[in-house]
């Protein structure tokens, strides 16, 4: 979680009230964010002959973005204690009636095709809230925008430009400007060289330096604004005089844009003349139907279900408490008409984490005071639960080889291509297995799609054991399967190894007869001379099989039918010699994997 380090005396100031470092982490555990460290307790550094003033570092939660400065902290902490009310932020046109505009072309969305752009009219700096300004802007790209790879915000001094402003791809050679705190113009390319040592700077080249075109932001006058996401140029660059503030954001992602650009200018417009306005920009990118105003300060509208919340904090709270309670916590809300049992919120607009009436139903918790709600647990409980039909079947599957002598073992799902596929005799055709995009190392670059890897290593790494060695493992592999949404899927596998000086394939299968008989198999022989008894529900049987992980002649596939369906479920068999050179075994080894899914 973020770390935010607030002038101490500053704080208390705007808070209005004087705390011990007792009393301020005990207000802070209320509000549900942490007092990390008071420094007056400690050695502070000396800058320029003078010691830093005693600071508060303060953790906030992850999810709350608006707390990301002194500003939000301040105004949050002031709401909930009842001494400020929550802000109506508002966009305000300009005086002269026409907005500023950002004219997006097509060649941006070869690159960052989202912008976004707002003004913060009449503002008026200190050293502390321009510091504090800054400071926000670095502490969303590291967190929200992922190191500006999904959004980077610029901001400009707007009285040293001019609109409509244009949002455009270039070739990197055709970019020049000044960048900020620099003395001579460069283009792209040139600037790329320049920064790949900078501390601060190099670690944002990657995202554009490979890409043939370059985002840029032009004034009327073709005076660069800011090459995102790497720097702006300094000819608008703002400063403790700057009066009028242009904000704009690029980003791949437009959920993030929207909620950064929310946050910057909603907690830096109670600075401005007219304190919680802000003056919306047009983006016009008709190529991509995006053309829109922005920011969107307006509340977002939702509903929570009293019964809902009161069961899940043990309460018997009445709409209107909970309204009271959920204004503390700069919510807007009222019982609603259509039922006694919801109550229409309106979520303001720097609240992009709540998405669920739980989040709702956390922060009437915190509001009511977590030291307040009465301890029932386990006695109580607002949620229903009950275990899945697969993990059910999987704890039966589970007992059954556990009670049967065999001890379970939980490797890591993923693994090596090679451990997957080129350990096994096995071909990957490219569409079976799951891989990871940029693999940190050799050892987990596939979701595997079979257990054998991770029982065969178990065992490898467990040599110095006594043999034989009867180990097993219940879990899932996943498959690349394009017709679903996130084109992959999940099956839920038992697999078993056996390690000793015999091959112990009439132990193998004894299990699986045994796991078949447990799951209500009946055994289907086709051997002359042999009859088995009908059976409708559920059979099984074994065929050999040609399968190059296992030794020839020494493999069968396992079939069922259930319910008149024949499914062909594993395969169990002696491990072919080359398997086991590549996994550094000496004795036979004999496995059985299936899967259990078909029994659900």
């Amino acid at each position: 979680m973020p770390t935010i380090a607030v002038d101490k005396a500053a704080l208390f100031e705007a808070l209005g009230q004087d705390y011990t470092t007792a009393e301020f982490d005990e207000l802070c555990f209320d509000f549900g964010i942490e007092l990390d460290e008071d420094t007056s307790t400690s050695q502070r550094p000396i800058f320029n002959g003078k010691q830093e003033p005693p600071q508060l570092k303060i953790e906030i939660p992850a999810n709350r973005y608006d707390m990301l400065c002194f500003e939000g902290i301040s105004l949050m902490l002031n709401i909930f204690r009842g001494k400020k009310t929550s802000p109506n932020y508002r966009l305000v046109a300009p005086s002269k009636g026409e907005l500023q505009v950002i004219n997006v072309s097509k060649e941006t969305s070869r690159i960052r095709p989202y912008v976004s752009g707002a003004i913060l009219r009449n503002i008026k700096f200190t050293k502390e809230s321009y510091d504090s300004f800054i400071a926000l802007q670095d502490k969303l790209h590291q967190n929200l925008a992922r190191q500006r790879s999904l959004v980077a915000i610029g901001t400009h001094d707007l009285d040293t430009i001019e609109g409509p402003f244009s949002y455009e791809a270039l070739p990197p050679e055709k970019i020049n400007f000044v960048p900020l705190n620099q003395t001579r113009s460069m283009n792209g390319a040139e600037l790329m060289k320049f920064y790949e040592n900078d501390r601060h700077l190099s670690r944002y080249l990657p995202i554009v330096r490979d890409s043939p075109v370059y985002p840029v932001i032009y004034d009327s006058k073709r005076i660069v604004c800011s090459m995102p996401p790497i720097i702006n140029g300094n000819h608008s660059k703002i400063t403790l005089e700057t009066r009028n503030v242009f904000v704009d954001m690029t980003a791949t992602d437009r959920t993030k844009l929207d909620i950064c650009n929310n946050i910057l200018v909603s907690m830096f417009s109670q600075y401005t003349e007219e304190p919680f306005t802000v003056e919306p920009v047009k983006v016009v990118s008709s190529h991509n139907h995006q053309s829109r105003e922005t920011p969107d300060l307006s509340p977002r509208e939702t509903q929570a279900e009293v019964s809902y919340i009161n069961n899940c904090c043990g309460l018997s709270l009445t709409p209107s408490e909970i309204c009271s309670l959920l204004k503390r916590m700069s919510y807007a809300a009222s019982p609603s008409r259509a039922s006694p049992d919801l109550i229409d919120i309106q979520v303001p607009p720097t609240r992009a984490d709540v998405l669920h009436q739980a989040d709702i139903m956390e922060d009437v918790a915190i509001a009511y005071g977590f030291n307040r709600l009465p301890r029932s647990f386990p006695s109580k409980s607002g949620t229903i639960a009950q275990c899945l039909m697969i993990n059910k079947l999987s704890d039966i599957v589970r007992m059954e080889a556990a009670m049967a002598g065999w001890s379970e073992v939980m490797p890591l799902i993923l693994c090596s291509h090679d451990e997957n596929f080129a350990y096994l005799n096995r071909k990957d055709d490219g569409n079976t297995a799951v891989r990871l995009a940029n693999p940190k190392t050799a050892e987990y670059q596939v979701v595997r799609t079979t257990l054998l890897p991770g029982l065969l290593k178990t065992i490898r790494e467990n040599k110095h054991h006594s043999v034989p060695m009867k180990i097993f493992e219940v879990s899932d592999v996943a498959f690349k399967d394009l017709s679903l949404e996130r084109k992959s899927r999940n099956e839920r596998h038992f697999a078993a190894a056996w390690y000793g000086k015999s091959s112990g394939f009439e132990v193998v299968h004894g299990l699986m007869d045994r796991l078949m008989l447990m799951l209500k198999g009946a055994f289907v022989t086709g051997e002359e001379g042999l009859s088995s008894r009908p059976v409708e529900e559920a059979a099984y049987w074994i065929d050999e099989v040609d399968d190059p992980t296992f030794y020839p002649g020494h493999a069968a596939a396992i079939h069922v039918r259930i319910r008149g369906n024949e499914h062909v479920i594993g395969v169990f068999g002696i491990l072919h010699p080359t398997v086991l050179e590549k996994f550094d075994l000496r004795y036979p080894v004999s496995t059985l994997e299936m899967n259990i899914e078909v029994f659900l």
